[in-house]
């Protein structure tokens, strides 16, 4: 059982035991800001036999409203209110006997003026990049000596390969070049784990990125020139599970403070007892309550400390490095409560922020459970931004396909959107057509060869509602399947390593169809940037019609149309089925440039084509 201790003085005496040595060898979060918003501030100390210490701190503006031991003698949890503080250096004194240490601590000013906490929304598209396998820039720290995998090998899927921090840096001009406005990186926190942790999934340690992508302090500065060069940045993070290296693991601070500490019960993967009225005690219980994999211990989020740690830690990321969004990892699996006060005090720190959660379901009713103010659910979760993973299982298939009036193909597409009335808000579904846990949306080369698939595939990834993602090396084709294992998507960019023999960070190291789709699709995107027709504008669309499938999208006047061919043959659409969203005699089609007289009575389309019109009356 935790021992609790409460006080309303800064100066708190308990009775302690003499300790044989007094060690705090981390304290988390290392530093703090005066002027949040929830004062409340929770400080761990993590040394040997700590935990009976006694506690004072020497600033009479900070007052400690708790102390917290642990079960195991090296934790201490100090809870801090920083009402009114103003921001000062000062100590925390552990005392035990005759043995005392002094802790530095600061709470800082908080630069109300920065950039960041910007937020996303469907006016921004995301471009998704592993950091292991974007680009190597400083080969000093492929290996870091004392982490505990101590090689790169570029041959191995489940390797580390050596990308870092800075080969993004020197690869930014690449991505705004392409049109993006937002990156959103896989976590780059500290993974050190013996082996297979390229990924980043397996956090060791919540405060410090990984060093062989960099320092904390590169961190900043990349976040900081994404911001000059008008890029947002979304921070992938996981609160629902740590790495099994964490120290949390190795030296547990309670019993209650992982679900199945004894790592005997392995999450099933089936996330729906979380809305299923029909479910059953244990399969909610291990569905929410199971470890991900033997690798990655399961924190028990309605353990109040726990649940303090992880909300601190990401309002800590957010205020010290200035991002602009999170990516919250197997966002079911974690505990309902607290991961909707984690949304409510995040937006209220941050009001524009924008936080999209990993909501990994098979159909739209699904994920529309975990969106903000759903009526499918009976306490609101605060999630404001949900994945359309349904919409990326139709549109993996839905462009190779013959549309038909009742199935296949683009009626497919058309019947799904449909059902948006089950989402609160679908401008706040995050769509993509594929991104690193996912096959490429090329598995072959067939696939890559069929321009007009990658076409139209694009073309209402960037028009349709919600905020589009796009996972690196799509724009020029990069293909992989899973079916070999999942490093087969997360390859390298070609480019991003000295010696590559081929460059696809520039034009002359891409073929001419890689070239084609490069440009196309950095056409639209430099079209749709700052476009309120696309970001803002409502949506209409037409049952396909021998095999023509049409939406409009239209805002303050202004509208576009796609006009879409599902079918291997061209067709001559009929005009006048089409006639309430042509608002003059003539359109240009952004894609192309040209022009298209509409007065008449048909609309040739070739085969698997499209046409984006733009109306401007």
């Amino acid at each position: 059982m935790n021992k609790v201790y409460l006080t309303c003085a800064a100066a708190l005496t308990l009775c302690v035991s003499s300790l044989s040595a007094m060690n705090v060898s981390k304290v988390e979060p290392a530093f703090w800001w005066s002027d949040m918003k929830n004062p409340e501030l929770q400080v761990m100390l993590y040394g040997k036999d700590i935990a009976a210490s006694t506690v004072t701190v020497n600033n009479p503006d900070v007052k400690i409203k708790e102390v917290v031991s642990l079960e195991s003698p090296n934790y201490l949890l100090i809870y801090l209110d920083t009402e009114g503080a103003k921001p000062s250096k000062f100590d925390f004194e552990l005392k035990s006997g005759k043995k005392k240490i002094k802790i530095p601590y600061e709470l800082k000013q908080r630069d109300l003026n920065a950039r960041g906490a910007a937020g996303f929304s469907s006016s921004d598209v995301l471009y998704l990049m592993m950091p292991d396998r974007f680009a190597n820039g400083d080969t000093s720290n492929d290996v870091i000596k004392g982490m505990k995998e101590s090689k790169i090998d570029r041959e191995d899927q489940y390797g580390r390969h050596g990308g870092d921090f800075k080969g993004i840096e020197k690869n930014m001009d690449y991505i705004t070049d392409l049109g993006v406005t937002a990156i959103w990186f896989n976590p780059v926190l500290e993974n050190d784990m013996p082996e297979g942790s390229y990924h980043g999934y397996a956090t060791t340690d919540f405060y410090s990125v990984d060093r062989r992508f960099g320092t904390n302090e590169e961190f900043v500065d990349l976040v900081n020139k994404a911001h000059d060069n008008d890029l947002k940045i979304v921070m992938d993070m996981i609160f629902n599970h740590c790495g099994s290296e964490h120290f949390f693991i190795k030296d547990i601070p309670s019993y209650d403070w992982f679900n199945n500490p004894k790592a005997d019960v392995m999450t099933s993967f089936r996330t729906v007892p979380q809305f299923d009225p029909y479910t059953s005690d244990i399969d909610f219980t291990i569905a929410v309550d199971g470890w991900f994999v033997p690798t990655m211990p399961d924190f028990n989020q309605k353990n109040r400390h726990v649940a303090r740690y992880l909300i601190q830690n990401s309002i800590w990321w957010i205020e010290y490095s200035g991002i602009d969004g999170i990516r919250q990892d197997t966002y079911p699996y974690a505990d309902f409560d607290m991961m909707a006060d984690w949304c409510r005090e995040v937006m209220n720190e941050y009001p524009n922020f924008n936080i999209v959660g990993e909501t990994w379901l098979n159909n739209n009713v699904a994920v529309a459970f975990w969106q903000k103010d759903s009526k499918l659910s009976p306490k609101n979760t605060e999630l404001k931004s949900v994945m359309d993973f349904p919409l990326y299982g139709i549109t993996d298939s839905a462009f190779d396909e013959e549309t038909k009036e009742w199935e296949g193909g683009l009626t497919r597409i058309h019947d799904y959107l449909s059902q948006d009335i089950v989402y609160p808000d679908p401008s706040n579904l995050l769509v993509f057509l594929d991104n690193h846990d996912t096959s490429r949306f090329f598995k072959t080369e067939e696939q890559r060869s069929d321009f007009n698939r990658y076409k139209q595939a694009m073309t209402f990834l960037l028009t349709t509602r919600g905020i589009p993602q796009i996972y690196y090396g799509t724009e020029w084709l990069m293909a992989g399947s899973k079916d070999g294992g999942d490093g087969l998507v997360r390859v390298d960019f070609p480019g991003g390593w000295d010696g590559d023999p081929v460059n696809k960070f520039t034009k002359e190291g891409r073929t001419d169809l890689e070239n084609r789709a490069f440009d196309f699709t950095s056409k639209l995107l430099k079209w749709r940037k700052n476009n309120d027709v696309i970001a803002k504008g409502s949506l209409k669309h037409f049952y396909p019609q021998d095999g023509i499938y049409v939406y409009e999208r239209k805002y303050d006047g202004k509208s576009v149309v796609a006009v879409f061919n599902g079918t291997s043959e061209e067709v001559n659409a009929d005009l006048s089925r089409y006639r309430e969203v042509l608002s003059s005699a003539s359109a240009t089609d952004v894609i192309s440039g040209k022009t298209f007289d509409l007065s008449g009575g048909t609309l040739s389309i070739p085969a698997k084509d499209v046409l984006l019109l733009e109306f401007n009356k």
